[in-house]
């Protein structure tokens, strides 16, 4: 059996070993807590791995698709969902640790920050943006927008991971090796977008161009 026509029974065990490796980050966050191995600042480590790990999961979302194309392996695009869900889990574990752990739920502090500090106004952007990709990521929300509204919608995981990408380098400020390569990644995401675009558009009807242009 090839690997593009796995059966439904083993797309489930790779499902479940797949959501059991997207919990390896928080796994390991619990074991470096209860061994005093968060460093100095244990707050600073929690919010830096859970945001690398919110753009990590985006990234690889936004990989599936591509891989798909170039393997021919459809079966990937039913972990799509996990990953993009495991990529909300890990924002919202980001954003409680900054208005819990951090600012101890000072809800003007907060509305402060988020107003005045231009990395904090476009991380908490991108997490607002995220909610409704999450919240219509199921079956029934797809059939309830329809196909073509659905997919609209979630189109905008590419503002949201560009946004996620200028968060982390007006956070770091000087070192940025990490956003330079997240931001690297995503550019070569768009630029694979950008050509299969042209490659549809290019080999359709003029008729069929201008209704998708319409």
């Amino acid at each position: 059996m090839s690997l593009a026509q796995l059966k439904p029974e083993r797309v489930k065990w790779l499902k479940a070993a797949l959501f059991a490796l997207c919990l390896i980050p928080l796994a390991r966050l619990a074991w470096l807590g209860t061994h005093r191995g968060l460093g100095a600042n244990p707050i600073e480590y929690i919010t830096h791995s859970t945001g690398w790990w919110t753009l990590s999961f985006l990234l690889i979302t936004l990989s599936v698709t591509p891989l798909r194309r170039l393997t021919g392996w459809n079966w990937l695009l039913r972990l799509r969902r996990m990953l993009g869900l495991f990529a909300f889990f890990y924002v919202s574990l980001h954003f409680t640790t900054y208005i819990w752990l951090d600012q101890f739920f000072d809800w003007q502090g907060i509305l402060k920050d988020i107003a005045k500090r231009p990395f904090i106004t476009v991380g908490f952007t991108a997490f607002v943006l995220l909610i409704p990709l999450a919240a219509t990521s199921t079956n029934a929300m797809v059939r309830r927008l329809g196909a073509k509204r659905w997919q609209r919608l979630h189109r905008a995981v590419y503002v949201i991971a560009t946004l996620g990408v200028l968060h982390f380098w007006w956070l770091v400020k000087k070192d940025i090796r990490e956003p330079l390569i997240f931001g690297t990644l995503l550019g070569v995401l768009f630029l694979i977008r950008l050509l299969y675009l042209r490659r549809r558009l290019t080999g359709s009807t003029p008729s069929t161009v201008r209704s998708q242009a319409a």
